[in-house]
């Protein structure tokens, strides 16, 4: 179920920590009937599937709809358009993440120095997207909503915080989005499948830019 997210931070405090959020889809209601929730499970494991056999570009609304024997309408009520149903697809996915570094164990969760947490982060980031890729780009919200999404949102605040306690000097918001859009799913593709680069190599660039951003390289 979807939790109202907190504002879009300008500034934070350094004690400030994202709270956890499921992606957000036009159509999920903050309580489920028991019904409702089977339902909606229902149409998930019929668009995982359709992903799983004929690949992501086929997972349409009425795709969804024939292979869980619903009416169109259905599926649009439960997520509002193909976009949010993608996004729930990959909720797993994001809520494990948003939980190793909002609580889990250092040196992604609380323990690790800021430092530590943001190289560990990226790595993590990089690995999802990479494994999920094909999904993560279909579900790329439009220019409009692309970066108030939920869990664009959430991961922003948290390297926003990390920043802060690093680099409380620099324009954290600008650094943060320059670190974001080295995680862009867009830019992975680029230089994954166009460019052949290995994870491992994106990994190490990650690694050099937090340094870099950090001024932790030349301490």
């Amino acid at each position: 179920m979807s939790t109202p997210l907190p504002p879009f931070p300008k500034r934070q405090e350094p004690s400030d920590e994202p709270v956890l959020t499921e992606l957000a889809t036009p159509g999920t209601a903050p309580q489920l009937r028991a019904d409702a929730a089977r339902n909606r499970a229902r149409l998930l494991e019929a668009a995982a599937r359709l992903v799983e056999e004929h690949g992501v570009d086929k997972v349409t609304m009425e795709a969804v709809a024939t292979a869980a024997s619903v009416g169109k309408g259905t599926v649009f009520r439960r997520f509002g358009d193909r976009t949010g149903l993608l996004m729930a697809l990959l909720d797993h996915t994001e809520q494990q993440f948003q939980t190793a570094f909002i609580s889990g164990p250092p040196p992604m969760g609380p323990g690790a120095s800021p430092v530590e947490r943001l190289h560990a982060f990226g790595c993590r980031a990089l690995r999802n997207a990479s494994e999920q890729l094909d999904l993560y780009l279909a579900a790329e919200p439009d220019p409009s909503r692309r970066f108030s999404s939920a869990p664009y949102r959430v991961r922003f605040m948290h390297v926003c915080m990390l920043l802060r306690q690093t680099t409380p000097s620099t324009d954290i918001e600008l650094v943060a989005q320059t670190l974001m859009s080295y995680l862009d799913p867009a830019l992975i593709h680029h230089l994954t499948r166009q460019r052949s680069m290995s994870l491992e190599r994106l990994e190490s660039g990650w690694h050099d830019l937090v340094d870099r951003c950090t001024g932790a390289g030349s301490a």
